[in-house]
């Protein structure tokens, strides 16, 4: 594994980040790609650097987006699963058990049984039975623009990255980087000097860094209590539950599919927990889309802030503002994201 550190470097995203707002709006932000391909040699932590991706010239998309011909967003089935889909689940819900469900709960989680008349209308809660679940968190200092994390879904350490994104409940502007992507790599080696992941670069502190514990320690002392998850503290055994966590769903969410790259970053509401949120970030990571992840485990407020702006809590919840779209249900967000940004 290469040796940690923190770089102060300039800021080089290619989107600006957002502070979460409940109402949606339309982002002014274009988005630059490189013209230059990455060496399709693949490591988990490489140590080389690509000095050709440096020097690569990068363009403006000008691609108009739209949604596919009829279509329409579904409606919300509340925990179903498309009888097409129940395998891709079920591989996915895999990860809950290797890693005792890091990732689903906020930091600070706790819950009780109240009666109804005990939660306001209007306000988000889980029913159970008669009674409604009553769920408190407590989350530490927020940042006021998005962390930016440049990752791959298939590789355990960047999973133990997205287990403390959900727990602190932090919004994070994600640009994947699959294997043979021709945008973000290049630009990790840009900015850091050499392609490993994760790299995360917090815009609110100027603070870069490689190194999935490093960025972990980083994230709970700045933005939470400091204190380490114990099932993220637990050095080479977390590292090996984390991979195990991924048997379900081997290969998914690691190379590359032809896309074309949209002018403004995806919006999902999301979190590492979910199998139904994985199986479309799987999708966004092979599309190279970057998304911004509103995180919203149990406990998370995010959770109430969905509730008002959809009239309906579910996840994964995606908002396109390159063509407008709004939409519950996984199996169809997967179809919608490869009708509408696959080559």
């Amino acid at each position: 594994m290469a040796v940690a550190g923190i770089l102060n470097i300039p800021k080089l995203p290619l989107f600006s980040s957002l502070p979460l707002r409940k109402q949606s709006r339309q982002l002014s932000i274009s988005i630059k790609a490189s013209n230059s391909q990455t060496s399709t040699k693949e490591e988990e932590n490489p140590s080389f650097s690509s000095s050709s991706s440096s020097s690569s010239t990068t363009t403006t998309t000008a691609t108009t987006f739209a949604p596919p011909p009829n279509f329409k967003p579904p409606e919300p089935k509340r925990f179903a699963i498309r009888p097409d889909k129940t395998w891709d689940i079920v591989g996915a819900s895999l990860a809950l058990f290797f890693r005792l469900g890091t990732g689903v709960f906020v930091s600070g989680y706790s819950a009780s049984l109240v009666s109804e008349k005990e939660i306001p209308p209007g306000q988000y809660s889980l029913e159970l039975g008669g009674s409604k679940v009553k769920e408190t968190s407590k989350i530490g200092p927020r940042p006021e623009k998005p962390i930016e994390i440049y990752e791959f879904e298939g590789c355990p350490f960047c999973r133990k990255v997205r287990e403390i994104v959900a727990v602190l409940d932090i919004d994070v502007l994600f640009y994947p980087c699959p294997k043979n992507g021709p945008n973000f790599r290049p630009k990790v080696a840009q900015m850091g000097g050499k392609q490993q992941f994760p790299y995360m670069v917090d815009p609110n502190t100027g603070v870069a860094m490689y190194e999935s514990d490093d960025i972990i320690k980083y994230l709970v002392e700045k933005y939470g209590d400091g204190s380490v998850p114990f099932m993220l503290s637990l050095g080479l055994l977390t590292t090996l539950t984390a991979g195990f966590a991924m048997i379900g769903r081997m290969g998914r969410g690691n190379s590359y599919t032809l896309s074309k790259l949209p002018p403004k970053p995806l919006e999902i509401w999301s979190y590492e927990g979910s199998p139904f949120c994985k199986i479309v970030r799987e999708v966004l990571v092979e599309l190279e889309l970057p998304h911004i992840q509103r995180s919203c485990a149990r406990g998370s407020p995010k959770r109430q802030i969905l509730y008002e702006k959809a009239g309906h809590f579910q996840v994964p919840y995606l908002e396109d503002p390159n063509t407008g779209v709004q939409m519950f249900e996984s199996a169809e967000i997967v179809e919608y994201l490869r009708a509408t940004y696959a080559q």
